[in-house]
């Protein structure tokens, strides 16, 4: 499961809601829950966080906090 996933699972909302507020296909939110290397774009970030009355920087913050900059040498 991925980031998006675990935030869509602890918030108890619904996929084919997203979908009809989003546009966003069934298909698509179950890969981008679902398989780690789908790639995520920023207007998916935007507008799910929207259909689910989230921040959007709180959400991808969630997603994508764990990311850190390489080390300069």
């Amino acid at each position: 499961m991925t980031r998006l996933g675990e935030y869509l699972d602890k918030r108890a909302v619904n996929k084919s809601h997203i979908s009809r507020r989003t546009g966003i296909s069934k298909q698509r939110l179950s890969e981008l829950s679902i398989n780690e290397t789908t790639k995520l774009r920023a207007d998916e970030v935007y507008l799910i966080a929207l259909a689910i009355e989230a921040n959007p920087c709180e959400l991808l913050d969630f997603v994508c906090g764990h990311l850190q900059l390489l080390k300069e040498s």
